[in-house]
């Protein structure tokens, strides 16, 4: 069993505002209160996920190995219940694509950076 203090997500949501900002990620729970202000993402991306689960936020960012090492700094437990994982897709399903909405995620950065780069063109 853990050493660390087990905290319940009832206790947890409590904590989601700029004065108590508690997160779980990999469910170990993190008091980011003082971090608020130097988070580099800004305090509105913490306060989103302030009092529950934030695991595929971060990992969606892709933090460096120097923000996972600050993490240690804030943590203050462990929740005593587990974040759900998501179900795994079908076999049916596991090889398709996202549908059209990926595509169009895709093209329209690209649209967007060649309309740019013709704009520039044509004001230079």
């Amino acid at each position: 069993m853990s050493s660390l203090r087990q905290i319940s997500m009832q206790e947890i949501a409590a904590h989601k505002s700029s004065e108590s900002c508690w997160l779980v990620i990999n469910d170990k729970v993190y008091d980011v209160t003082k971090f608020i202000e130097e988070h580099p993402g800004g305090e509105e991306v913490l306060l989103e996920q302030a009092g529950g689960y934030a695991t595929e936020p971060f990992e969606d960012v892709g933090h460096s190995t120097d923000a996972r090492e600050l993490m240690a700094k804030y943590l203050i437990g462990e929740v005593v219940e587990k974040e759900p994982k998501p179900s795994k897709p079908s076999s049916e399903s596991a090889g398709k694509s996202s549908g059209p909405g990926s595509v169009i995620g895709l093209l329209v950065p690209i649209g967007l950076a060649v309309a740019a780069f013709f704009i520039y063109k044509f004001f230079y």
